[in-house]
């Protein structure tokens, strides 16, 4: 099953996440098949905290991947900014 979820980098005590389609069975931070956009949850103040490719997002939902319940929370803040 192909899932849409973060794969984990940066630093000791400095996360920094990439929003990867992934094959379910690669491991967190393993092969993937296409990055979609990123999340920093520590930002500084007037950087960007999350870019994410929509319109590839709905691409590989409509060919059947699923996405991890934080993808799910980040998806609907980047759509709500998106339509602002």
């Amino acid at each position: 099953m192909v899932i849409i979820r973060l794969s984990r980098g940066g630093s000791k005590n400095r996360p920094f996440y990439n929003v990867v389609v992934a094959d379910s069975r690669n491991r967190r931070d393993g092969r993937f098949i296409e990055r979609v956009g990123f999340y920093n949850p520590l930002v500084a103040e007037g950087q960007e905290a999350l870019r994410l490719q929509l319109e590839r997002v709905t691409h590989w939902q409509s060919k059947g991947a699923q996405l991890s319940d934080t993808v799910a929370k980040l998806v609907k803040r980047a759509g709500a900014t998106a339509a602002a």
